[in-house]
């Protein structure tokens, strides 16, 4: 029977463009959840009841995982006392339940009913987002809305990346992604756009016009930035938007390799002093190697990405032969006026990155025949053993509230 959804208390503040209520229900129908509203003294008899505070700001793993999880109270400490702040109960205590949720009163135990907080809740490790943030319960407020939109952006970022990504994108993408919502532009729209920019970056790029082509690569990768940021943090992600996106990432790269070499031909006339050709083939077939040994390790080891299973793997994603630090060795080559070495660079780093990653894939074949499933370290980031290490204050958020 579909579960009833009730939401106690009331706040007209907007995150990222949507209240709290609001948020609660685009995640719960993103997860194919559709709850029907009701009053909690008007519910059907044997009926399930979802129960939300609607002034409190709720991570969408909190909110799928109170869902999912029937006899359930989630509670949170406010002001030195423990109130629930969301259940999901049958129907016949909820008008119980819901008037001390909407009182901000203590709930008293009940029998069958377990009781959770966001600490005790294993969600930490995000498998999907290369991360380790412990999820969050908190009150809404006009005075603390930009700090919630600061951490919910926080949240939506992926911990384990590239360095660009990681500390170059954060702050002027969360200015971009302010400007979307305050403009109703759309994660698919801003991708569309992105679309265009790859076409635009390759045409320069094989008319050997170089410095253009970097600029239009560039405001690319940002806006690869944004349009999941903007999905995550608006509860718009869809399943076309998600393919789109990431068959634009997989397929353009090798690409733009590949007409970066045509370009060669305009931009320096006559003979090029290496073999283009054989250049673009290691490119590419490396590209395939390293893209295959992280699809092998996530489908048949890990069931995380290959990135997450040490500290060496993550701190290795910074720097590895993927488009944002291609990009970068490009760029160099052309400020120095030799983009012909800048192919060459590419061309090495993503062999010897590529045979690293399979490496690791083989180690990791090896570990799991030897001593079963595989581990994420990040799985285990919030213990003691990583407090105030280099990698936990790099790829965790380990103080989250």
């Amino acid at each position: 029977m579909t579960p009833s959804l009730c939401f106690a208390g009331k706040s007209p503040v907007r995150i990222w463009g949507l209240t709290p209520r609001q948020r609660v229900m685009h995640v719960l129908a993103a997860a194919g959840e559709h709850p029907v509203a009701a009053a909690p003294d008007a519910l059907e008899n044997g009926a399930d009841v979802l129960i939300f505070r609607a002034d409190v700001l709720l991570d969408d793993r909190l909110v799928q995982y109170v869902a999912d999880t029937p006899d359930l109270m989630l509670q949170t400490d406010a002001g030195g006392k423990r109130v629930t702040v969301a259940a999901h109960v049958p129907a016949r205590i909820a008008a119980r339940v819901f008037s001390d949720i909407e009182a901000l009163a203590e709930v008293p135990e009940i029998p069958g009913i377990r009781v959770e907080t966001p600490q005790t809740l294993a969600v930490s490790f995000q498998a999907r987002l290369l991360k380790f943030d412990p999820p969050f319960a908190l009150p809404v407020t006009g005075q603390n809305r930009r700090e919630l939109e600061r951490r919910l952006f926080a949240w939506s970022y992926k911990g384990v990346t590239d360095l660009v990504t990681k500390w170059a994108w954060p702050l002027p993408a969360r200015w971009a992604v302010g400007q979307c919502v305050r403009l109703g532009i759309r994660p698919n729209q801003v991708t569309a756009v992105s679309l265009v920019l790859v076409v635009l970056a390759g045409l320069l790029f094989a008319r050997g016009h170089f410095g253009w082509g970097l600029l239009a690569g560039w405001i690319m990768t940002f806006l690869d930035t944004v349009d999941g940021k903007l999905a995550r943090v608006t509860v718009t992600s869809s399943r076309f938007g998600h393919y789109f996106d990431h068959l634009i990432d997989l397929v353009h790269p090798p690409a733009w390799y590949i007409l970066w070499g045509i370009g060669l031909s305009v931009f320096r006339p006559g003979p090029i002093w290496f073999d283009t050709g054989a250049v673009l083939w290691y490119i590419v077939a490396g590209y395939i190697a390293g893209r295959l040994a992280e699809g092998l390790f996530q489908w048949r080891l890990g069931r995380f990405g290959i990135f997450c299973w040490r500290p060496a793997d993550s701190y290795f994603r910074l720097v590895t032969a993927r488009r944002n630090p291609n990009l970068l060795l490009l760029t160099l080559s052309v400020l120095a006026g030799r983009p012909d070495l800048g192919l060459l660079a590419v061309a090495f780093w993503t062999v010897l990155t590529s045979g690293i990653l399979l490496l690791r894939l083989a180690a990791g074949a090896v570990e799991r025949r030897q001593r079963g499933a595989l581990r994420s370290w990040l799985a285990d980031a919030g213990s003691d053993a990583w407090a105030g290490t280099l990698a936990a204050r790099l790829f965790t958020r380990r103080s989250a509230a």
